[in-house]
């Protein structure tokens, strides 16, 4: 988010305008409040001083006591770096704010620090530190209302999310004109309101289609430093601060203050840029990314499996050949769901095979989260088919829903290659062995004393497959 976003979101153009939603987007105060903080002056020593850090500069005095340093810092924002005398020798920090003199204790270890945030110069560090000082003194009633704020509905994000919605509509009825005019599609008035009809549903069926599943997926929050003027995407305050001013969603790219991005809701929409391919990604992320249901290389590599693989002997239990499993994977992680994994490209079905299972191996939360494992654990414990079935269908309800519709897809397929399990010599029970330490991970190690047996997992999984329609229906 950069100023030119903040004056667009504030402009005065009416409610109807394209860039405007009618309201103020942004608010100033804060900003406002920041250009009026002091600034920092640092006050240059005149003498030569030999034992000069490498690390500082003009502004250190050397060994200079309180008193010393309270005539020479004299001016609001001036400050020098001074080094203590006594038995323990430190260096500290002094300027003035408003009319009182503040000490820290100064450190560096490649950058100049007082507390937890790190600078470059003690210059940032000293306009850091004054701005905090300055809104402790002065932006309480801005924070109180910053604070209340709670309606996610009118947040900037949402905000400006259906202006791009309504430009996405526009543009494609820009271009579709040209595809009616290439098509002979007469223009005239009822030929126009049904053009107009069939691009509304066009555009509506990109958003929101019937295969489409709207995830809940939580925002992945990190401390940020933000370069420029930066507002808040949830309250539409300023980001003050010179340094790790906020958070920002490493999937999505949300900007929010570290207290507002708490009551941001799990509707994190990944953006494709700010994904690393598509392996070691998590589940859900990929397909909000994708707008999909399940994660593609799920679905490609399936298709292409039972389109020519069925019947292959030995199939997810012979490994395809190493060298062309990376090559692939590096495929489908440049080139997404256009990677070729066709029979000229890739003869071995093992292949397509070997990087599925790869896919899932690398999967950071596994595709049975861990969560959900020790209740699968104890459903297959249970004496009675009837009494496993029911806790499987119970346990599998703590899945995340990408997590649940990507198992059941699974199951399915793994289902069809029993069916041909002739020809192919795979059983449900190897297809289980061959795929519990992938979808089942034991939560923690350490605490087993190394790998531990595999038997529920296996039988749990062998359930699942042969049992697939009533557990999944």
């Amino acid at each position: 988010m950069n100023n030119q976003t903040f004056i667009e979101g504030n402009s005065s153009a009416g409610a109807g305008s394209p860039i405007s939603p009618g309201r103020p987007v942004w608010n100033p105060n804060l900003y406002q409040l920041q250009q009026k903080a002091p600034r920092p002056k640092p006050v240059v020593c005149k003498r030569y001083i030999p034992s000069c850090p490498p690390y500082y500069g003009s502004e250190f005095h050397g060994v200079l006591s309180h008193q010393e340093a309270a005539a020479i810092v004299t001016e609001e924002g001036e400050y020098l770096v001074r080094q203590s005398g006594g038995v323990q020798e430190f260096y500290t920090l002094t300027f003035r704010f408003g009319d009182k003199l503040k000490h820290y204790k100064l450190y560096y270890d490649g950058q100049h620090f007082v507390k937890e945030k790190h600078f470059d110069t003690v210059y940032d560090l000293v306009a850091d530190g004054l701005v905090t000082l300055y809104f402790d003194e002065h932006a309480a009633p801005f924070l109180e209302v910053m604070d209340k704020f709670n309606c996610y509905e009118k947040s900037p994000y949402m905000t400006l999310n259906k202006l791009k919605l309504k430009k996405v509509l526009r543009n494609s009825c820009r271009k579709s004109d040209a595809l009616f005019s290439t098509t002979g599609f007469i223009e005239n008035e009822k030929d126009h309101s049904e053009k107009t009809a069939l691009i509304t549903k066009a555009v509506s069926s990109e958003i929101d289609t019937e295969e489409q599943v709207e995830y809940d997926k939580p925002h992945s929050f990190k401390v940020h430093t933000f370069k420029g003027l930066n507002w808040c995407e949830f309250c539409g305050n300023f980001l003050w601060g010179f340094i790790a001013q906020g958070v920002k969603c490493e999937d999505c790219g949300f900007s929010a203050h570290s207290k507002c991005s708490e009551k941001v809701p799990c509707d994190c929409c990944p953006d494709l840029k700010q994904l690393r391919g598509v392996f070691g990604i998590d589940l859900t992320t990929l397909v909000k990314a994708h707008r999909t249901t399940r994660p593609f290389v799920v679905d490609k590599c399936i298709g292409e499996i039972e389109r020519r693989g069925l019947d292959s002997e030995g199939l997810y239990r012979v490994s395809g050949f190493a060298e062309e499993i990376e090559t692939l994977k590096m495929a489908l992680d440049k080139d997404g769901d256009q990677a070729d994994m066709s029979p000229e490209v890739y003869d071995n079905i093992n292949v397509i095979a070997g990087t599925l299972k790869l896919y899932l191996r690398l999967l950071p939360i596994p595709l049975i989260t861990f969560e959900t494992h020790p209740a699968l654990i104890a459903a297959a414990q249970k004496k009675s088919q009837r009494d496993q079935l029911a806790g499987i269908k119970d346990a599998l309800t703590l899945l995340p829903l990408a997590h649940y519709n990507t198992l059941k897809f699974l199951m399915e397929h793994l289902y069809r290659v029993v069916q041909q399990q002739g020809t192919n010599k795979m059983t449900s029970h190897n297809l289980s062995t061959v795929f519990a330490p992938t979808l089942m991970p034991a939560p923690d190690l350490s605490k087993c004393g190394g790998l531990p047996g595999m038997t529920y997992e296996i039988s749990v999984l062998e359930t699942m497959i042969t049992s697939q329609q009533a557990i999944f229906s």
